[in-house]
């Protein structure tokens, strides 16, 4: 679920769901009861009907996402009490992470997040001092083979929905926009019976770096081992990846 190089894991990651479909239905379940907790009605709470389109990218099955929501609004208790918080980082050569995590432990989870950072040369970094270099942007990504008319068109019709920035790659289409805007777009899209393949707010780096390869290599492995940790759900970073 990390931000950086995103399209790229969305593929490699459902195309590795069945091995780890417990891990990933785990913080899908997490994102969504806390995002519940503002109203079990996916169509009156935005931020719960964009962690369950979330969920359902990732075929989380419609039970798991009931029961999410039922602990989350407050039906169903067990005694836990989740909190978000969102850290700030430097990885290797001096790039720049944003890290939110949801948990019912933070003392157990940023020494997690701590350790893991040392060991592939980050560390925690304070309130502010990497997060002016970010815009919380709505997020929505797109496959272009599954677009039948011609792409120009379905970028006017986005613009004129409320996207900001629309970026045409070889296999995908991203389209940003603000956050009061992201819900809107989203329905323009299925108006049109285009598939989304994932949507959400994201953290947008202001201004990318370029590192070295070995440096690549070993935020890549800094990446994937904050992901296999149970409390963190995403993961951003301003590399050029």
């Amino acid at each position: 679920m990390s931000g950086h190089n995103k399209w790229a894991n969305i593929k490699v990651r459902k195309g590795a769901m069945d091995k780890k479909k417990g891990k990933v239905f785990s913080k899908m379940a997490k994102l969504i009861e806390i995002s519940a907790r503002k109203g079990g009605d996916p169509v009156t709470n935005p931020s719960l009907r964009m962690a369950v389109d979330k969920a359902r990218s990732y075929n989380m099955p419609n039970d798991n996402i009931q029961r999410a929501i039922k602990k989350g609004s407050g039906e169903n208790k067990d005694g836990t009490q989740l909190e978000e918080s969102v850290y700030e980082a430097y990885g290797p050569e001096g790039s720049q992470l944003i890290i939110e995590v949801i948990t019912d432990n933070k003392n157990r989870t940023i020494s997690e997040v701590r350790h893991i950072l040392n060991t592939f040369d980050g560390r925690l970094a304070e309130n502010g001092s990497v997060k002016w270099n970010f815009n919380q942007m709505g997020v929505i990504r797109v496959d272009k083979s599954k677009i039948s008319k011609p792409i120009d068109e379905i970028e006017l019709l986005m613009i004129d929905a409320g996207a900001e920035d629309i970026k045409v790659f070889e296999d995908m289409l991203e389209i940003k926009t603000s956050h009061d805007n992201l819900e809107k777009v989203k329905e323009a899209l299925k108006k049109e019976n285009i598939e989304i393949e994932e949507s959400g707010l994201e953290w947008i780096a202001k201004n990318e770096v370029d590192v070295s390869e070995a440096g690549k290599i070993r935020i890549e492995k800094l990446f994937e081992t904050l992901d296999e940790n149970d409390d963190v759900n995403e993961i951003y970073s301003n590399v050029n990846l």
